[in-house]
């Protein structure tokens, strides 16, 4: 009777019950964290998060544990969708995507301070076209991307309010210009990258690190990283992501079908699952991309920490936006394949997050096949762990930038092969 009535919900108020939906997850989130810690080491741990440097790579967890971690990311998810709604903004699969990924980030480089002047900027700029900023906001969320750059610039100068005022007008600034960066910047990769803001935002990274470089910005590689095994952290991630299988199990009378159905999909720009088939089989899809992203986390001697949660959680989101296990595990195929041929190992920081957020490269994989999305993967590890210095760990998206790179070099060398051999078998 009670899944009767969830199912009857959906269908009488979808946009409703997915807000409520992705607003429970943050809460869970928020909840876990209460168990965790102490009220007294939770404000503690949020300030520590708020007022310290996040620049790629700073995990949360080492700095202050799993409790404030997880209510800074539930926060983020939690005002994610009240954004969402206050916009009027429709619920699609971008929009569980967005909130995903705020809430991955939430674990390690944004927080509940740092995110706002770039989203103020994107509202800026919605007023000045004279739109709704509904029609903006998933840029406007994914433009997060460059919150540590907003920290930075606080931490600079030594006038914390004045500090403060500077950080928060250059973040606008930068979310003001974001917008048509990004549109030019779809039609680079035509697509292919599911990162798109972040390719964006890591041009912007790279050209405004230069700038403060010429005024005597120094930037130094940073690696904070929780290296131990929590248990029951682990088992909170693996039920959460069960039940998300039950849920869609229980919703989808046709799962088996739909889901087929997803995967052959190419997941290219702008492949919409929610709207194509529905949030019962869109639920599956994400439970089975967090079981397999998590046991791969382990299997290769990895850490469920910060960065990994964060990298499994936007998996999760583009579940519903592009993603499945079809056409993101060649490109893990082709990270690994990578670390037995070059000079880094397989669990590796740098080398776990290329394997999880590389999968924003997923629709060559889906629109070319197995070999070419193991080259692009290949490709793309040289690539991401060579690329951060230009921004200075400041675009949370490394990925999404060096995705969108990889793009546009392999694209027109893929259709040149692939099209050949399609035309020689027909």
């Amino acid at each position: 009777m009670f899944i009767l009535n969830i199912t009857r919900l959906y269908e009488t108020n979808r946009d409703s019950f997915l807000k409520r939906f992705l607003f429970s997850i943050g809460f869970i989130f928020v909840v876990s964290s209460i168990f965790l810690d102490s009220p007294q080491r939770l404000f503690n741990g949020i300030y520590t998060i708020i007022t310290c440097s996040d620049r790629l790579i700073t995990d949360y967890v080492q700095l202050v544990g799993f409790g404030a971690t997880f209510l800074n990311a539930g926060l983020l998810m939690m005002i994610s969708v009240v954004i969402l709604h206050l916009s009027k903004a429709k619920i699609s699969g971008m929009a569980i995507a967005a909130v995903f990924l705020m809430g991955g980030f939430g674990m390690f480089g944004k927080n509940i301070a740092n995110i706002w002047g770039i989203i103020f900027g994107v509202f800026l700029y919605s007023k000045y076209q004279k739109h709704s900023f509904s029609q903006y906001i998933y840029v406007a969320f994914f433009g997060t991307s460059l919150a540590p750059l907003s920290t930075e610039l606080v931490l600079w100068k030594a006038d914390w309010g004045l500090a403060i005022v500077f950080s928060f007008v250059i973040a606008a600034a930068i979310g003001f210009l974001l917008t048509p960066i990004s549109n030019s910047s779809l039609v680079v990769h035509q697509g292919y990258n599911l990162y798109n803001v972040g390719f964006g935002a890591g041009l912007i990274g790279t050209i405004v690190v230069a700038i403060m470089g010429s005024f005597g910005y120094e930037h130094t590689p940073v690696l904070i990283w929780y290296e131990q095994h929590d248990i029951g952290i682990i088992i909170f991630i693996y039920l959460l992501f069960i039940l998300f299988i039950i849920g869609g199990f229980l919703m989808d009378k046709d799962l088996i079908n739909n889901y087929k159905k997803i995967l052959k999909r190419s997941g290219r720009l702008v492949t919409d699952f929610l709207a194509l088939e529905g949030f019962g089989v869109v639920l599956f899809n994400m439970g089975v991309l967090g079981i397999i992203y998590t046991s791969y986390v382990l299997a290769v001697g990895g850490h469920i920490n910060g960065p990994t949660i964060g990298g499994i959680l936007t998996i999760v989101g583009f579940g519903a936006f592009g993603k499945h296990v079809k056409n993101t595990i060649p490109i893990t195929l082709g990270v690994v394949l990578g670390t037995l041929l070059k000079i880094w190992n397989i669990n590796d920081p740098s080398v776990l997050l290329a394997a999880l957020f590389g999968c924003g490269l997923a629709p060559i994989a889906g629109q070319f096949g197995l070999f070419y999305g193991m080259c692009a993967g290949f490709v793309h590890l040289s690539l991401v762990l060579s690329i951060g210095s230009y921004h200075g760990g400041m675009n949370l998206y490394n990925n999404g930038f060096s995705a969108g790179l990889v793009a546009l070099f392999l694209i027109p060398i893929i259709e040149t092969f692939y099209h050949k051999r399609k035309l020689k078998r027909e």
